[in-house]
Protein backbone atom coordinates (compact mmCIF):
# COMPACT_ATOMS: atom_id res chain seq x y z
CA UNK A 1 0.00 0.00 0.00
CA UNK A 2 3.28 2.15 0.43
CA UNK A 3 4.22 2.08 -2.93
CA UNK A 4 0.61 3.10 -4.46
CA UNK A 5 1.09 6.06 -1.97
CA UNK A 6 4.06 7.07 -3.30
CA UNK A 7 3.15 6.16 -6.74
CA UNK A 8 -0.19 8.28 -6.49
CA UNK A 9 1.74 11.52 -5.23
CA UNK A 10 4.58 11.27 -8.19
CA UNK A 11 1.41 11.51 -10.39
CA UNK A 12 -0.29 14.27 -8.79
CA UNK A 13 3.27 15.89 -8.84
CA UNK A 14 3.99 15.53 -12.32
CA UNK A 15 0.29 16.70 -13.62
CA UNK A 16 0.65 20.02 -11.77
CA UNK A 17 4.32 20.40 -12.61
CA UNK A 18 3.29 19.24 -16.38
CA UNK A 19 -0.03 21.54 -16.05
CA UNK A 20 2.69 24.66 -15.12
CA UNK A 21 4.69 24.26 -17.42
CA UNK A 22 1.92 24.23 -20.35
CA UNK A 23 0.95 27.86 -18.87
CA UNK A 24 4.36 28.91 -18.91
CA UNK A 25 4.82 27.96 -22.72
CA UNK A 26 1.82 29.76 -23.86
CA UNK A 27 2.90 32.81 -21.78
CA UNK A 28 5.74 33.02 -23.84
CA UNK A 29 4.19 32.53 -26.53
CA UNK A 30 1.27 35.23 -26.28
CA UNK A 31 4.58 37.62 -25.34
CA UNK A 32 6.58 36.31 -27.98
CA UNK A 33 3.44 37.30 -30.69
CA UNK A 34 2.99 40.75 -29.06
CA UNK A 35 7.04 41.38 -29.48
CA UNK A 36 6.96 40.22 -33.22
CA UNK A 37 3.33 42.29 -33.73
CA UNK A 38 5.30 45.37 -32.10
CA UNK A 39 8.59 45.55 -33.79
CA UNK A 40 7.67 43.87 -37.39
CA UNK A 41 4.56 45.15 -38.28
CA UNK A 42 2.46 43.44 -41.35
CA UNK A 43 3.16 45.15 -44.46
CA UNK A 44 -0.02 45.55 -46.27
CA UNK A 45 0.47 44.58 -50.13
CA UNK A 46 -1.93 46.71 -52.41
CA UNK A 47 -3.08 44.22 -55.69
CA UNK A 48 -3.92 45.78 -58.63
CA UNK A 49 -6.55 44.44 -59.95
CA UNK A 50 -6.74 42.39 -63.01
CA UNK A 51 -8.93 43.40 -65.65
CA UNK A 52 -10.52 40.94 -68.52
CA UNK A 53 -10.81 43.29 -71.10
CA UNK A 54 -10.90 40.63 -74.01
CA UNK A 55 -14.06 39.05 -72.78
CA UNK A 56 -12.22 35.85 -72.86
CA UNK A 57 -13.30 33.02 -70.53
CA UNK A 58 -10.51 31.96 -68.11
CA UNK A 59 -11.40 28.09 -68.96
CA UNK A 60 -10.45 27.71 -72.52
CA UNK A 61 -11.15 24.09 -72.78
CA UNK A 62 -13.86 22.54 -73.99
CA UNK A 63 -16.82 20.85 -72.40
CA UNK A 64 -19.90 18.86 -73.10
CA UNK A 65 -22.92 20.81 -72.52
CA UNK A 66 -23.92 18.64 -69.63
CA UNK A 67 -20.72 19.12 -67.90
CA UNK A 68 -20.65 22.48 -67.90
CA UNK A 69 -24.47 22.96 -66.92
CA UNK A 70 -23.09 20.39 -63.88
CA UNK A 71 -20.99 23.04 -62.93
CA UNK A 72 -22.59 26.11 -63.14
CA UNK A 73 -25.40 24.24 -61.10
CA UNK A 74 -23.06 23.24 -58.46
CA UNK A 75 -21.11 26.41 -58.04
CA UNK A 76 -25.17 28.26 -57.91
CA UNK A 77 -26.19 26.32 -55.48
CA UNK A 78 -22.74 26.13 -52.83
CA UNK A 79 -22.75 30.23 -53.62
CA UNK A 80 -26.41 30.76 -53.23
CA UNK A 81 -26.34 32.29 -56.36
CA UNK A 82 -23.17 34.72 -55.91
CA UNK A 83 -20.84 32.62 -57.82
CA UNK A 84 -19.90 32.77 -61.20
CA UNK A 85 -18.23 30.47 -63.86
CA UNK A 86 -16.00 30.99 -67.08
CA UNK A 87 -16.74 28.16 -68.55
CA UNK A 88 -16.21 28.41 -72.39
CA UNK A 89 -18.02 26.55 -75.31
CA UNK A 90 -15.76 26.01 -78.60
CA UNK A 91 -18.17 25.04 -81.52
CA UNK A 92 -16.35 23.51 -84.64
CA UNK A 93 -17.73 24.11 -87.96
Amino acid sequence: MENFGLGLLLMVVGMIAVYYILLLVIGLGKGLIVLVNKYSPEQVVVAKPVRNTTNVPVVNKTLPDQTAVAIVSAVSVLTGGHGKVGISRRHDG
